[in-house]
């Protein structure tokens, strides 16, 4: 009796498992152009970042993205790779990201320095969502920008969007209105410290407190001159450590949400989050030779450039026009709050 499966059926059913569920490298093959497409488009903006002043590789990803996306059509087949890259390489980015963090640094700032960090966060997240709701803005869009202008830019915008359950324009608004103000804050902070008199270790704590995103920090820190650029960046990296409470602390605030309005809860605490404060613990012990983290630095900005670059491709310059200058004025608004902690913590608690 000859066996009635053919050769094709065989072939076609062998890619499913027993429970009929598609293997892991079935689903995988369909992500991979994207998954391809944004490593690549993260390697040529970490190589075009050292020769571009002012423009780290993360915010060109970005940049490169949105051109596309509003210049010429996106193909379909990158779509799922594109998904990907937004969120998993995004999140492990970020895990890595706390071994370039050691709370040996931060703390040596002293009492007055951190006091100002916190306060610089904290009052801007809180009247970031105080101000939208008075502009009648959506809650996910609110707690999106006052996390990027709070934290850390771009990356904690792409942090909590799965936290607060955004949709894609919303997270494309915030991420355009960071890269907006925070370049515009490059030449403006260095410019507001020297017209208050500041030297040049306070100019530099001024710049680290307010300004958004990493990349703009070092640049405005860079063109005040290196003790400047110390302080600018031990500063704001002491506030990037505060992404892991902030975003934990908006997981817990929409589980007690939507348990009330029943759905899904989100995580309580995101597990990229404990895999950043684990990683920034182990920094902190020291037992990681130097070359392993210059190596975790690279794969770091790789992998955030490569998510960047994914988000930019879902930035649509239509779609953001449609949310009417609501966001641009939040966003506005924001900055102005940072900065106004920033220059009194500055004043009040300068650097020893």
């Amino acid at each position: 009796m000859h066996d009635s499966t053919s050769p094709v059926k065989e072939s076609a059913t062998s890619k499913r498992d027993q429970s009929g569920h598609r293997k892991p490298a079935s689903r995988f093959a369909p992500a991979l152009p994207g998954l391809l497409l944004c490593l690549a488009a993260g390697i040529l903006c970490m190589f075009a970042s050292r020769y571009i002043h002012g423009l780290s590789a993360l915010l060109l990803a970005i940049l490169l993205g949105a051109l596309w996306r509003n210049l010429a059509p996106v193909p379909q087949a990158f779509a799922p790779g594109t998904a990907i890259a937004g969120k998993k390489l995004l999140r492990l980015g970020i895990v890595l990201l706390g071994l370039q963090l050691s709370l040996g640094t931060i703390l040596g700032l002293g009492p007055g320095v951190l006091l100002v960090v916190a306060l610089s966060v904290g009052i801007t997240f809180l009247a970031t969502l105080w101000i939208g709701k008075k502009l009648g803005m959506d809650l996910p869009q609110r707690l999106l920008i006052a996390t990027g202008f709070s934290i850390c830019g771009a990356a904690a915008v792409a942090g909590a969007e799965n936290v607060v359950k955004a949709k894609q324009d919303q997270v494309a608004t915030a991420i355009g209105l960071v890269v907006l103000f925070g370049t515009l804050m490059i030449p403006l902070m260095p410019a507001v410290g020297l017209l208050l008199g500041l030297d040049e270790r306070s100019i530099g704590m001024l710049i680290g407190a307010s300004t958004h995103e990493v990349a703009q920090v070092v640049a405005a820190g860079g063109s005040v001159g290196a003790g400047a650029l110390a302080v600018a960046v031990t500063v704001k990296l002491a506030r990037v450590v505060l992404l892991a409470p902030i975003i934990a602390g908006v997981g817990v605030y929409m589980r007690r949400r939507q348990s009330v309005q029943g759905g899904k809860n989100p995580p309580l605490v995101p597990l990229f989050v404990l895999g950043f404060l684990a990683a920034m613990l182990l920094r902190t012990t020291g037992l990681v030779p130097e070359a392993w983290l210059a190596v975790a630095a690279s794969a770091q900005t790789l992998l955030l450039a490569a998510a960047m670059f994914a988000l930019g491709l879902g930035v649509h310059l239509r779609s953001i026009a449609k949310t009417g200058g609501r966001s641009l004025l939040l966003g506005l608004l924001s900055t102005v709050v940072i900065i106004a902690v920033s220059i009194g913590g500055t004043l009040l608690f300068p650097p020893a």
